[in-house]
């Protein structure tokens, strides 16, 4: 059961204990040498303040084009397979039997936010979003299903994990701002965020 809910947002803290936040951690290191975190540039021209990459059957990403899915990272290799630790923590958290088929990883370094999105790109919004912290604490803030109005925010830490649903599962979200340093579980500093899709 999770510890709490904000506006449909089920909120696990410190689902994941110290020793499993560094296991999943070189996991997601292992994927990144294969798969190398990029700065895809929105469809008006302007590069994200975030690095990301992906792993499973397909990838996030975004150019003057448009958002979407691609198949293959930008290098031109396919995307690795999802890390066995993350699909547990899906299995775990989900409710649900389908099996994710993309696992986003954005970087926050010194600085970087993310504003506010509706997770609209896949083809049915039945399946849920799971969202992973790792590092240092970000400031999540939860909107509503249009733009506007008001919000709630809450401090993400590394352990947490976010289950989003049913009829919040296109609600605007975001990240304000991490507290660059607050976590020691990533040397150099910053926060990976990990989220679980079904795209198909």
């Amino acid at each position: 059961m999770p510890d709490f809910t904000v506006r449909g947002f089920k909120v696990y803290k410190a689902f994941l204990s110290q020793q499993a936040q560094a296991a999943l951690l070189d996991q997601i290191r292992e994927v990144a040498r294969v798969a190398p975190p990029f700065s895809p540039q929105t469809p008006y021209g302007k590069p994200m303040s975030v690095k990301m990459t992906s792993a499973g059957q397909f990838g996030w990403f975004s150019d003057k084009s448009g958002y979407r899915y691609v198949e293959m990272h930008p290098q031109g290799a396919p995307w690795p397979a999802i890390p066995d630790a993350v699909m547990r923590i899906w299995q775990s958290v989900s409710g649900v039997d389908r099996q994710p088929d993309c696992c986003l990883i954005n970087y926050y370094g010194e600085g970087a936010r993310m504003g506010m999105h509706q997770d609209k790109d896949e083809a049915d919004f039945q399946w849920p979003v799971v969202s992973v912290s790792l590092g240092d604490e970000g400031l999540f803030r939860i909107g509503n299903t249009t733009r506007g109005g008001k919000t709630e925010s809450l401090w993400l830490h590394s352990g947490d994990v976010v289950v989003m649903g049913g009829a919040a599962r296109l609600t605007y979200h975001g990240v304000d701002k991490i507290r660059f340093g607050s976590s020691s579980l990533l040397p150099k500093g910053g926060r990976i965020n990990l989220t679980l899709r079904v795209v198909e």
